[in-house]
């Protein structure tokens, strides 16, 4: 008899915490730069293991998402490409004041996928030996600002405008390259850095402002526990292995 109360209290029990654990759980829209897509899928998934919360991610470009965020799409965290729209989300009160902080520091890559086009010092955007160069739109991605002051510290901007194919992120400048549309292009370090053979150059970060990329969160999820987790995890060391995995350094 006393078994088999023990035996109906245990599934009391058991169903009890098997509605509470789904109800402590909660998701959070984030809002993803596109340079930064592996790492935060890796991260998103062991954010999921130690917290039970769920980041669902958006990929694009900060300037598109800033537009969208300034017409109020529900995002609650954003973590950009650079840090001056983290900072304007602030000074617009789209962004809680006092939770932005630099969650990686970002570096471009000149690459192609045909061995030995692209040299250790970036003299074949000198030579000229190619139809088409990708980068990025600089006025929605940092990455493609970037590039364009790579260019312009090497003198040959100008020259290789004609040349340039946009694309709306750092995602589509990769496209570009990867299916033979561009012979070469600027793309983040992360996009390459596990990807064998091809031919590449890592720019010296000298050649232009620190891509220090920022996080914030918005006030559309300031009242959200895994909105603010995930934030918090993005320090954590766990987090932090993979950001260095990618190329990115973390101050």
């Amino acid at each position: 008899m006393i078994t088999r109360r023990l035996q109906v209290l245990g599934l009391a029990l058991a169903g009890i915490f098997a509605f509470a654990a789904p109800a402590m759980a909660a998701d959070t829209q984030v809002a993803v730069a596109a340079n930064f897509t592996e790492p935060a899928k890796e991260i998103a998934t062991a954010f999921k293991a130690a917290t039970g919360h769920n980041a669902i991610l958006s990929f694009g470009s900060s300037g598109q998402f800033y537009a969208q965020m300034a017409r109020g799409a529900p995002f609650e965290v954003f973590l950009s490409a650079d840090a001056d729209r983290p900072k304007k989300a602030e000074q617009d009160g789209l962004g809680v004041v006092g939770t932005r902080f630099t969650y990686a520091v970002g570096r471009i890559v000149l690459y192609s996928k045909t061995p030995g086009l692209v040299d250790n010092a970036g003299a074949v955007l000198k030579t000229g030996n190619f139809q088409k160069l990708s980068i990025a739109d600089p006025v929605a991605a940092p990455y493609g600002v970037a590039a364009v002051a790579t260019m312009n510290k090497l003198g040959v901007y100008n020259p290789l405008k004609p040349k340039i194919v946009m694309g709306t992120s750092i995602t589509q400048a990769y496209q570009f390259v990867d299916t033979g549309a561009a012979e070469l292009g600027f793309v983040a370090y992360s996009q390459v850095i596990n990807t064998p053979g091809g031919s590449r150059w890592l720019v010296p970060a000298t050649y232009h402002a620190p891509i220090d990329q920022q996080a914030i969160l918005l006030y559309t999820g300031q009242n959200n526990p895994a909105a603010k987790a995930f934030l918090a995890f993005l320090k954590t060391p766990a987090a932090v292995a993979v950001i260095k995995k990618y190329g990115y350094e973390v101050r």
